[in-house]
């Protein structure tokens, strides 16, 4: 097939769109990625791209076309700017686009915004159009504390409605994603298709660590207000007596100066943070750990998402310490892999801690996760389901 994809993020912004388009590339597929100018997630434009540069690049069997991004800056108008611009922009370029692709996918995250290229080009090319969604809109906006009787919520409420409505097809990465579209926006079950995000191979062999006298907790990833990190700070806070316990933060985010502004004032020796570390380097990090943290707010929105980093952590064969609610607990549940506490309550996540600590199946929850891993979340169970999507959209 030749595809026609649109993601706001890309390479070498840290995105899992990146891999998805180059694996489609491996298997034969002609593809195109229509996204922004790097400026994720720091909100400033990579220097090596300002100034128009590398506007058309190839990487990997991928055609990769940059449109014009206004960084985000961290700010709320530069953010405004950031997601207008590249909606704009993407879908002026879809729809001088010559080629002629047989189906288009949109990768949408935020805003949701972000898939007007992909329908723009399907509009005017009589070319079908599935959305991936990894983020849901406007619940992502209540979940960032913006109020559902608020003028924006309501807006970006008609145009979610809108857009969603226009896609052929939507295939969404958590199951009660489901249960929001159609609730919402009256969207049929039939128009809906679950495909759960994939880690990426490098988590399938991790290096060996050598001996150690610690027991190491990791979370990995972006660290925002929307993964409640403060809940594994306090936890931290009342498991100081475990002498050899330590807490690892590893990711940057809008977050991160606060939460060591809190481990400092708290003191707390057992929390490291490590910052940002680039992709190659996580599997080093994922092997020193004895199990993997994830944490949401208690947002009813936000508990309908499944983080891809909890894929990764299966994917590593580690054991899950949580403290969400929703989608991630079930998953937790049905894998055996690990405790789950309710979200934002850091009492619950110290005890869930300490049950990890007292228990002797540690490796056998690993084990578990893999296991789980391997029997829903491969990267070859998604590009097949992926293939037969898009090829059924391209047929009709």
């Amino acid at each position: 097939m030749k595809i026609l994809v649109t993601s706001q993020h890309y390479w070498p912004e840290p995105f899992p769109s990146t891999d998805l388009c180059e694996t489609l590339a491996q298997r034969g597929h002609t593809v195109r990625v229509i996204t922004d100018i790097p400026n994720y997630p720091m909100g400033i434009i990579y220097p090596e791209y300002r100034g128009k540069k590398h506007r058309q690049e190839q990487r990997n069997g991928v055609q990769i076309s940059r449109v014009f991004t206004i960084g985000r800056r961290n700010n709320i108008l530069f953010r405004f700017l950031n997601y207008y611009s590249f909606s704009l922009a993407s879908a002026c370029y879809a729809r001088r686009l010559k080629e002629d692709y047989d189906v288009v996918l949109a990768v949408q995250s935020s805003p949701v915004m972000m898939v007007r290229g992909g329908l723009a080009y399907g509009k005017k090319n009589k070319k079908k159009t599935a959305f991936y969604i990894m983020d849901l809109w406007p619940a992502c906006l209540a979940a960032g504390g913006v109020g559902e009787n608020s003028p924006i919520y309501k807006l970006f409420y008609r145009v979610s409605q809108k857009l969603y409505r226009r896609a052929d097809r939507l295939l969404i990465t958590s199951r009660m994603f489901r249960g929001y579209l159609r609730e919402n926006f009256d969207i049929a079950d039939e128009k809906i298709g679950y495909l759960p995000q994939y880690a990426s191979g490098q988590f399938d062999k991790l290096p060996v660590v050598g001996q150690k006298d610690t027991v190491d907790l990791m979370f990995a990833g972006n660290v925002g207000a929307a993964q409640s990190l403060t809940t594994v700070l306090e936890a931290a806070d009342m498991l100081r007596e475990v002498e050899k316990l330590r807490f690892h933060i590893v990711g940057d985010g809008s977050e991160l100066e606060h939460l060591q502004q809190i481990a400092q004032q708290k003191n707390l020796a057992n929390v490291i943070f490590h910052g940002r570390k680039p992709p190659e380097e996580m599997p080093s990090y994922y092997a020193m750990a004895d199990a993997m943290v994830v944490t949401l707010t208690a947002d009813p929105f936000i508990g309908l998402t499944l983080p891809a980093k909890v894929q990764s952590y299966m994917a590593a064969g580690k054991p899950v310490i949580a403290a969400a609610n929703g989608e991630i607990p079930q998953v937790i549940a049905d894998a055996g892999c690990g405790y789950c506490a309710p979200a934002e309550d850091s009492t619950a996540f110290a005890q869930a801690v300490r049950q990890f600590l007292d228990s002797p199946q540690k490796h056998t929850l690993g084990q578990n996760a893999r296991a789980y891993y391997e029997k829903h979340f491969t990267r070859e169970q998604f590009m097949e389901t992926l293939e037969r999507e898009l090829e059924a959209l391209a047929r009709q």
